[in-house]
């Protein structure tokens, strides 16, 4: 029988998987050929460092929460919609979620920077529209939730046995409301 050839994308892919399955501290050399059933030499060939190998994974795991927001987002609230796919995620597959909270942003050194590396740029339009606010309050309004969302679904995802996810939901919703009528007050004292 024919040996397979092992590729990076099936090195990447079996990292994942490790990830997914047991969180990032998972991906070892080992137990990466063992995923695949090969050596450890074809992981050494495509790996120039562990670190670099975890932050591809990291990558494909900001990939998976994309595809998974867009195709389970509602589509007439995205904005709240977000929020709730984002904390599904975090009790669907923690890990993955913990891979994408936790994941290196370079070049981010403000949150102006943190909001463009993760915000949808038409969302604030679509934002303030919808709330009838200004586009700049639309923009703090979702770099608050985005803050907010991504801490809870931290702690939502790191806790045993779990919090209930309407208590969640919950607090999410309230904290949705605080920030929103935060920014409405303050875009009517701005419009005075």
């Amino acid at each position: 029988m024919p040996k397979q050839k092992i590729t990076k994308e099936m090195v990447v892919n079996a990292a994942f998987e490790l990830a997914r399955e047991g969180g990032i501290e998972q991906i070892t050399v080992k137990a990466i050929a063992k995923r695949l059933c090969c050596s450890v030499q074809p992981i050494y060939t495509y790996c120039a460092s562990m670190e670099g190998l975890r932050k591809e994974v990291a990558e494909k795991a900001k990939t998976y929460v994309k595809e998974y927001t867009a195709a389970r987002i509602d589509k007439t609230d995205p904005f709240r919609g977000t929020g709730r796919v984002h904390l599904q995620l975090a009790k669907e597959e923690p890990n993955i979620y913990k891979m994408f909270i936790f994941r290196q942003r370079e070049n981010v050194s403000t949150l102006e920077e943190l909001y463009r590396e993760e915000a949808d740029p038409q969302l604030a339009e679509a934002i303030s529209e919808r709330l009838n606010i200004s586009v700049s309050k639309a923009k703090q309004l979702h770099l608050n939730m985005i803050i907010y969302t991504i801490g809870i679904g931290a702690i939502f995802s790191g806790t045993i046995p779990g919090i209930p996810a309407e208590e969640i939901f919950s607090q999410q919703e309230y904290a949705y409301q605080a920030f929103l009528n935060q920014a409405l007050k303050e875009d009517g004292d701005n419009h005075e």
